[in-house]
Parts: structure tokens; sequence; C-alpha cells
């Protein structure tokens, strides 16, 4: 489980370790209450001049990059997350994989908090999604 209150750094492992788009950031009792994208961490880590002008990426060796990834070591989730990305958008464990991808489509999220009974079950990922959709 990611709280707003835990590691950045642990976040961002987790979310490359198992190639997420995503993870779904909760509060102490399991409720979701924001999504975290593997894009914000990359937009955190990578200096904005940087990102204003990607052609300067080319001038910055390998030490630097690895200076990067260690603004993440005393940070929190919550330092990381941007306000807007605390909405989770939520579906019902019964709904149908076109009331999914509507929702999905709608929220321009890569993934979902799938809930039953006002409890998290789990996580539905963009691509999960369309494999789903491609079985049938």
């Amino acid at each position: 489980m990611v709280t707003m209150d835990s590691g950045a750094l642990d976040a961002a492992r987790l979310l490359a370790e198992h190639r997420l788009p995503g993870i779904v950031v909760t509060d102490r009792s399991g409720h979701p209450t924001a999504v975290l994208p593997a894009s914000q961490v990359v937009r955190f880590i990578v200096p904005g001049y940087v990102q204003d002008d990607p052609s300067l990426a080319g001038v910055l060796n390998e030490s630097m990059a690895d200076r990067c990834a260690d603004k993440l070591g005393d940070k929190k989730v919550r330092d990381v997350l941007r306000e807007h990305l605390r909405d989770v958008p939520t579906v019902d464990a019964g709904d149908t994989i076109v009331e999914v991808a509507a929702t999905m489509a709608r929220h321009r999220s890569p993934l979902l908090a799938v809930m039953k009974d006002g409890e998290l079950q789990g996580v539905i990922t963009a691509s999960r999604l369309l494999a789903a959709a491609l079985k049938h």
C-alpha cells in the first residue's frame, strides 16, 4: 500500500520494478486518494530547464542523471503529487469492459481503482483493459 506519507523513492521503485503506468495512493485505511502516474515521477526528477529544452539532455552526463533520481531520496509521495492528480477515478467491480473503458477515457487516466462495497479491490491499467477487450 502506498500512502501520501510513503517515500517517493520507494514508490518510484515500485513503479519501475512492476513496469506500472501509475499507482493508486491510499489513505491509512486503504481508501484511494490519488493516482501517482510514473510520468509525474519522471517530471519531478528531470530538471525544469531540460523539460523546457530537451536538447540540453544530451549534454548531461550519467552522474548528473543519477543525481536527478536522488531528488526523490528524502521526499514523500505528497511532495511529488500535483494537486490535479488527487482525484482517483473509480469503477465498480461489476462494471463491464465498455463501462471501464468509458471511465478511463473520460478521465484520461492510465489506471482506475476497482471498488466493491466501498472497499478497494484492485487496480486496472489501460494495458490490462486493452488485453481484456481484445480477447473478445
